[in-house]
């Protein structure tokens, strides 16, 4: 089958600038206000996702898109077993924290597979997951 060339796809307009902007650009919005970024990119390994079982896997990432669908105000207000969060104090961490993480930094988990935690740290509207404790030994439960 042969194009003609009125059928040629159009390039889409280029915006001013060369950054990217986000659906709804956010830069203006309170981070309280926005749902959160999670990013796994300081994952202990050997409290990685690749530990986990397929099943918790699958439950993580069913987590993370709920929590997404929330603002950090509305996670807040949820039940530290539900939706929610708790905090974790620094000292019952049973693995080494990394030196990238100062003292002034607060843990915090969430839960993703029954009592199994992500257990991280936020900075403005991006959620560090530095542990899954899929067999509860990162901290007393």
């Amino acid at each position: 089958m042969r194009m003609n060339k009125k059928a040629k796809l159009q390039q889409p307009q280029k915006q001013k600038g060369n950054k990217l902007l986000t659906p709804n650009d956010t830069r203006e919005t309170p981070p309280e206000q926005q749902p959160p970024i999670f990013s796994l990119r300081y994952l202990d390994p050997e409290y990685c996702v690749t530990k986990c079982i397929r099943d918790d896997q699958a439950q993580f990432a069913v987590k993370m898109y709920r929590l997404s669908q929330l603002t950090w105000c509305q996670i807040n207000s949820q039940h530290r077993h539900g939706l929610g969060s708790e905090k974790i104090a620094r000292d019952s961490i049973k693995r080494p924290i990394p030196k990238s993480i100062t003292n002034e930094v607060n843990f915090i988990a969430f839960r993703f597979s029954g009592k199994k935690a992500m257990v991280g740290y936020r900075d403005g509207t991006i959620f560090y997951v530095i542990w899954l404790d899929r067999n509860c030994t990162l901290y007393d439960h």
